[in-house]
C-alpha cells in the first residue's frame, strides 16, 4: 500500500509552499461578520506559495470558499472558521452528478492542500438538521473533487449540515490526528470521513462521533447508468468511532470498492460496527478486504453484512428467490475479520447473501462477541477459526440457507 508514501510527498511539497509565504487574514473575526470575501482573498493571494492563516482568540464566519493548488489553510489553536447560518449564503450547484448546494470548502480539480492548525472548523449546521428538510439541499461541510495530495491534520471539524468530508474522485489523501464531531441526536446523515471513487486514502487517529455513519466508504449512486470509478486502497487505523452507524462500506457501491484495510479500531456506543451494505440496484465488485485487532463495546449489531441494504429479503427470512444478475449485482468477497473483541452488543452477526451472488470467502479468525441475540447467516461461504458467540436469548449461531465453509 502506497498510502504513506504518497502522503509524506504531499506534506513535503505543501510544507514547503508554507515556508515562502504567510497570508493573515484581515476580516472581524468577531463571530458575526461575514469574512468570506477576506478569506477568499487571501487563499488568492497565496495560492501556489503559501500559508493562509487564521488565527488569535477569534471565530471567522464564512460563506462557501474554494481552495487552491499548492497553499495551506491554517486555522490556529483557539481559532474557529464557522459556516455562515444564512442558508442563502450557499448557492445550488451540481455535486456528485446530482443537484445540490455549494460546501463550506471546496477543493475541486486542485492539489498539494494542507489544512492544519489546532483549531476548529464547525459548520453550525444544526438549522439544517430538522427531519422535513430535503437532505439533497443541505450543503456538506468540506469537498475534496478530482483533487490530489491532501492531507488534514490536527484540526477539529463539526457540525456539518451534511456529510462532513467527502473526497470524491480524489487521489491522496491523509487525515491524521483528528476529531469529527456532531453527537447530538439531531445530527443525522452528518456522516465523518466518505470516501466516494477515491484512492489511496489514509484515516489514521481519527475520532469520530457523529449522527450517521462514521466514515462510510461509496462508489456510484443507486441505480447508476456507469461509468463508476471504484473506491480503493484505503486504510483505517488507530480510530476511535463514537456516535454514530459505524465503519460501512456503502450502500452505494455501484462502482465496487476494492483492497480495504481496518486496524486498530475502537468502536464504543455505535448502531453498527464492522457494516457492508448494497442491494441489487447499487452493487458491483466488493472485496479484499482485512479487519484486524478490533474492539467494540455497547454497540448495536457488531457485524453486518448484506446485500440486500435497501430492499427486503422475501418471505419467512431465508426464502428469498434468486433474480437476474445485472451490472448492479453486488459481489462481496474476500473479507477477513481477524481478532476481534465485543462486549455489550444488541446483536452478534447478521450475514445475508443474495441467492444469485453468494458472498464468497468470508474468514473470521478469534473472534469474540457476547450480544443479546446471536448471529444469524445465509448465502454464504464462511470458514471460521476461534469464533465464539456468547448470546442471551436463543442460538449463538443460526445458520440458513446457502452457506458453506466451516464454522467451528
Amino acid at each position: 500500500m502506497n498510502v504513506t508514501k504518497a502522503a509524506f510527498a504531499a506534506w513535503l511539497i505543501t510544507s514547503a509552499a508554507a515556508a515562502q509565504t504567510i497570508c493573515a487574514v484581515h476580516g472581524a473575526g468577531d463571530g458575526k461578520t461575514l469574512d468570506t470575501i477576506a478569506i477568499q482573498k487571501a487563499i488568492d493571494d497565496c495560492a501556489g506559495k503559501g500559508t493562509v492563516r487564521l488565527a488569535g482568540s477569534a471565530k471567522f464566519v464564512s460563506g462557501p470558499i474554494l481552495l487552491k493548488s499548492h497553499t495551506v489553510l491554517e486555522i490556529a489553536a483557539g481559532t474557529t472558521l464557522e459556516g455562515s447560518q444564512n442558508h442563502d449564503d450557499y448557492p445550488e450547484m451540481e455535486i456528485f452528478r446530482e443537484h445540490g448546494k455549494q460546501p463550506l470548502l471546496l477543493a475541486k480539480n486542485v492539489e498539494d492542500i494542507a489544512i492544519r492548525g489546532g483549531g476548529v472548523i464547525d459548520g453550525r449546521g444544526e438549522s439544517w438538521w430538522p427531519r422535513n428538510m430535503e437532505p439533497d439541499l443541505r450543503p456538506r461541510l468540506i469537498i475534496f473533487d478530482h483533487a490530489r495530495h491532501i492531507v488534514m491534520e490536527n484540526i477539529t471539524v463539526q457540525n456539518s449540515p451534511s456529510w462532513q468530508i467527502v473526497p470524491y474522485y480524489s487521489v491522496d489523501l491523509t487525515f491524521r490526528n483528528m476529531k469529527i464531531l456532531a453527537p447530538t441526536p439531531e445530527s443525522h446523515n452528518t456522516d465523518g470521513i466518505d470516501p466516494f471513487s477515491s484512492r489511496h486514502v489514509l484515516i489514521d487517529h481519527v475520532t469520530i462521533d457523529t449522527g450517521d455513519d462514521n466514515v462510510a466508504i461509496k462508489s456510484g449512486q443507486p441505480g447508476s447508468l456507469g461509468p463508476d470509478d471504484p473506491s480503493e486502497d484505503i486504510h483505517v487505523v488507530d480510530c476511535t468511532f463514537l456516535h454514530g452507524h459505524g465503519l460501512s462500506v456503502g450502500s452505494e457501491v455501484s462502482g465496487g470498492v476494492k483492497n480495504l484495510r481496518v486496524e486498530r479500531v475502537s468502536f464504543n456506543g455505535t448502531t453498527q460496527g464492522i457494516r457492508i451494505k448494497s442491494g441489487r440496484d447499487r452493487g458491483n465488485d466488493i472485496g479484499d478486504f482485512i479487519y484486524k485487532d478490533i474492539t467494540m463495546q455497547n454497540v448495536g449489531i457488531a457485524i453486518q453484512i448484506t446485500e440486500y441494504y435497501g430492499s427486503p429479503r422475501g418471505v419467512n427470512g431465508g426464502n428469498a428467490t434468486a433474480e437476474p444478475v445485472t451490472r448492479l449485482t453486488p459481489h462481496f468477497h474476500d473479507i477477513t475479520i481477524e481478532n476481534v473483541k465485543v462486549t455489550g452488543a444488541r446483536s452478534a452477526m447478521e450475514v445475508d447473501g443474495l441467492p444469485e451472488a453468494p458472498i464468497q470467502s468470508i474468514i473470521l479468525k478469534n473472534v469474540t462477541i457476547d450480544a443479546d441475540k446471536g448471529a444469524t447467516i445465509r448465502q454464504a461461504a464462511v470458514v471460521s477459526q476461534g469464533l465464539v458467540v456468547h448470546a442471551k436469548t436463543g442460538q449463538p449461531i443460526t445458520i440458513g440457507p446457502g452457506v458453506t465453509g466451516g464454522i467451528k
